[in-house]
């Protein structure tokens, strides 16, 4: 990744000296960066692409869900018994891809 990095910041170089970055939006002001120091290094600029096109990673989305669930689940909602069950069943599931302590005590419990 060295060699793409030395090539970038050279052809960086080169068109400041030629001018061609004078005088752009924004120039002068600092960066609106998003804070993405959770996020591992190595993953930040594919993460960042990713969102930048609409998309987040699976784990982000299956939290959501999760949340969207335990809302539906144990905030009153009016759900019939049929619906609450199949609800249920997929917030179990979903928690035992996303959380791995949760998948652990769930197979423990299994291997009594």
């Amino acid at each position: 990744m060295l060699v793409f990095e030395t090539i970038a910041e050279q052809k960086i170089a080169e068109a400041l000296e030629r001018g061609e970055l004078d005088g752009l939006p924004g120039a002068g002001r600092p960066l609106a960066l998003d804070d993405d120091a959770h996020v591992p290094e190595d993953l930040r600029l594919a993460y960042r692409i990713l969102k930048n096109a609409g998309f987040v990673p699976p784990e982000v989305e299956a939290r959501r869900e999760i949340a969207e669930l335990e809302r539906l689940l144990f905030d009153g909602a009016a759900l019939d018994e049929t619906a609450r069950a199949r609800a249920a069943k997929k917030l179990a599931l979903l928690r035992t891809r996303v959380e791995p302590r949760y998948a652990e005590r769930v197979l423990g419990r299994l291997a009594r």
